[in-house]
Parts: C-alpha cells; sequence; structure tokens
C-alpha cells in the first residue's frame, strides 16, 4: 500500500485505501469493521486498538491518534514485528518514559556519574559511581508505576543478577525458549544477560524484528558494551540474551 500524503482519518474520502486499512485491521483481528471503505467511529475505534498494540518499524510505540499516517501504515502493511501484542498498561507506559531518556550521556564519560545518572541510582538506593543500567530500567517502571498511581512489581535493585533471582511477581521466560520461539517475547518485556561472576547487563525490548530485538538500554554504546556511557536505542540478536525475559503486567 503506497503512504498517503496525508493522515488517514475521521470522515476520510478515499475510499480505496480506506477499504485497504480496513480488510488489513479485520485480518489482524482487531475490533472487526465492516469494509464499506467509510472511515468511522468504528474504523477510528479499530485503528486506536492497533496502536495500542503495535510499534512501528523502528520497533517504537506508535501515536495512538486513531490517524493512518506512514508510521502506522507501515506497521499495518509493511514489515510486520513478529510479536507486538502488549497487554501491559504499565510496560507500554515504561517504554515511552525510557524513549525520551535516548541520548542521555554520563559526565564525564565511562564514569558512572552524571546528574540523571545519580537519579537513576538513587531510585534503587545506590551512590555514583555504580553501573546504572538496571538502575534505569527500574528507574523507568517506577515513573510508569507512578503515573498509573500503582506501586512499581519491579524488585528494588541496581543488579540484574539480584532482579533475576529475586523476582517473583513478573513473568520469567528463559533465554532457550525465547531462541526458539521469538514469539513469546513481549513489547515491554526486560531482557537480562548474565556476564558471569555476579555481573549483568539488562535493557528494555521495545519490539521484535524476525531473530532481532529492538531495545533502549542505559550504560551502554553503540557497541552494545555492558559498561558504556549513555541511554541507547540498540539493536541485537536474541541469541545474545543468555538468561531470560521478565515482563510485568
Amino acid at each position: 500500500m503506497k503512504y498517503p500524503n496525508k493522515p488517514i482519518c475521521l470522515g476520510d474520502d478515499h475510499p480505496d485505501i480506506v477499504i485497504q486499512i480496513q480488510k488489513r485491521l479485520n485480518q489482524k483481528n482487531f475490533e472487526a469493521v465492516e469494509e464499506d471503505g467509510v472511515f468511522g467511529n468504528l474504523t477510528e475505534h479499530a485503528v486506536i486498538a492497533f496502536q495500542n498494540s503495535y510499534c512501528d518499524l523502528n520497533g517504537l510505540p506508535l501515536r495512538i491518534d486513531g490517524k493512518v499516517g506512514p508510521l502506522t501504515c507501515g506497521a499495518l502493511f509493511g514489515r510486520t514485528l513478529q510479536q507486538s501484542y502488549n497487554d501491559s498498561p504499565l510496560a507500554r507506559e515504561a517504554i515511552k518514559i525510557a524513549h525520551d531518556e535516548i541520548g542521555i550521556k554520563e559526565d564525564p564519560p565511562r564514569s558512572n556519574r552524571g546528574p540523571r545518572i545519580k537519579e537513576y541510582l538513587r531510585c534503587v538506593g545506590l551512590p555514583e559511581p555504580n553501573s546504572w543500567c538496571a538502575a534505569f530500567v527500574y528507574w523507568g517502571f517506577e515513573q510508569a508505576a507512578s503515573k498509573q498511581n500503582r506501586v512499581n512489581p519491579l524488585v528494588k535493585t541496581g543488579g540484574c543478577m539480584e532482579h533475576w533471582n529475586k523476582n517473583r511477581i513478573g513473568e520469567k521466560l528463559d533465554a532457550a525458549h525465547a531462541i526458539a520461539n521469538p514469539l513469546l517475547v513481549k513489547p515491554g518485556s526486560i531482557f537480562i544477560i548474565s556476564r558471569g561472576a555476579g555481573k549483568g547487563h539488562t535493557g528494555i525490548v521495545t519490539g521484535i524484528f524476525d531473530d532481532y530485538l529492538h531495545t533502549i538500554e542505559g550504560n551502554t554504546n553503540n557497541e552494545h558494551s555492558a559498561e558504556g556511557e549513555g541511554v541507547f536505542q540498540l539493536q541485537r540478536r536474541i541469541s545474545t540474551v543468555n538468561l531470560g525475559y521478565l515482563f510485568y503486567n
């Protein structure tokens, strides 16, 4: 499908494009709509439901506005996520918050210090300098939980392995099952990598394309270091996650 020059939305008069949108929404089982070429309230509600559950082709949350612009169009008709359904409002909000942090850097570089780094660490009761990838994840979910007036269900820790070992609430998916069936990994999942000697690395999964995870990670860099200098949006092969995933509703 060719992307429209402007978003297709409520009351739009392009019936040929609207019918294609309606057919695709029905194929994906989003609030079945009549395939009549009329972008009415039911079609708008179905688009909103789709945007709530799918990411764009970069693995980022779609804008939930009921309009079919290039990003929503790409998610509907382009290269689709293998698994893009996310039934956790908490996880969806945490992804949005983490995305807003992309570009935060240590000051000075490679110091595990900086105004924002200090805030992440303080959230789990740690001082500077300390490795902060797990603190970043906890901080993101803490902000999301606060917005939703609920208790953060994550283990309050700056340790990746401690998070994995002490988790009692979140769904746990081991790496072997995830590699065998990537469909099991949900956006909003927290991946845990074991680096040995009690050390690890962690981040938030924002989407899955083929056997690649799209992630937002703290204390990393473009080379996927576990001791980097900032918050980065990355892609990594699912096989690089050797421990597993935690998912919180």
